[in-house]
């Protein structure tokens, strides 16, 4: 595989320069209509932002391949390496895990039982409307137009009625995941997934607290469900244990047995 050092870094530095051009206080682009179609200057270097943002992890994930790409080359504080690496650590993310679990199973299974959300998504229907609003003064909920954008489509197409058993049961998904600890990783991401969702339609509530939560157990996976399915799970996928670690062996007394 040919060295993607140098074009890796050139399209970073696309990508830093198109989000400093959406994003900086100091200069707004044009927002005249009509550059191609509809599309206006902003949004044409908002979407080139997320091409070359794709095409920089494309990039980024390939370059694990190359010589030195597995290299830890700043090692972190003692304490973190323990925290996100150690299998006792295990004991301190499981509190945290069963509170994120509770949260998600309930809030499912509200949903579940209530009104709204299994007979039509009509209670999913009118969180969109209210939160793609715009009021004649004051903020809207939604900041950001490509969202609001994307809810309105939803809305115009009536994918409430797919969308809200969908949102049920990924709540309840998650949270049978996280409690007993099966793929812990991807449980706390699809957690934090809508979470931000939540987050970006406008509704604070719990979500900042369970999204940071999540943040730190997905950082936590290989240990968050030690104290889990996960425990024997990971190791059948082929990740993150040896079976020395669970036999309750280290492998250089192992090593030294042998040699």
């Amino acid at each position: 595989m040919s060295n993607l050092g140098m074009p890796t870094k050139v399209v970073g530095i696309l990508t830093t320069i198109l989000l400093l051009l959406v994003v900086n206080p100091w200069y707004e682009l044009p927002a005249e209509q009509g550059i191609i179609g509809d599309a206006t200057l902003r949004d044409l270097v908002t979407y080139a932002f997320w091409i070359s943002f794709i095409v920089l992890l494309v990039m980024l994930f390939a370059q694990r391949r190359q010589p030195g790409g597995e290299t830890v080359e700043i090692e972190g504080p003692a304490f973190t390496r323990f925290l996100f690496n150690n299998s006792r650590a295990g004991l301190f993310w499981l509190p945290i895990r069963l509170f994120l679990g509770f949260s998600w199973l309930e809030a499912g299974y509200h949903k579940f039982t209530g009104e709204g959300w299994m007979d039509g998504g009509a209670s999913l229907a009118g969180y969109w409307t209210n939160a793609v609003a715009i009021p004649e003064s004051g903020r809207p909920a939604i900041t950001y137009d490509w969202y609001r954008g994307f809810l309105q489509l939803l809305l115009d197409n009536g994918a409430e009625s797919w969308f809200a058993p969908l949102i049920v049961f990924g709540e309840m998904a998650v949270g049978l995941g996280l409690i007993l600890g099966i793929l812990t990783g991807f449980a706390a991401f699809f957690g934090a997934f809508m979470n931000m969702s939540f987050l970006l339609a406008g509704s604070a509530s719990t979500n900042p607290v369970l999204f940071t939560l999540a943040v730190g157990v997905i950082l936590a996976w290989k240990v968050a469900g030690y104290y889990g399915v996960d425990r024997w799970l990971l190791p059948i996928l082929g990740t993150p244990w040896k079976p020395a670690v669970l036999a309750g062996k280290s492998t250089a007394a192992e090593g030294a047995s042998t040699g």
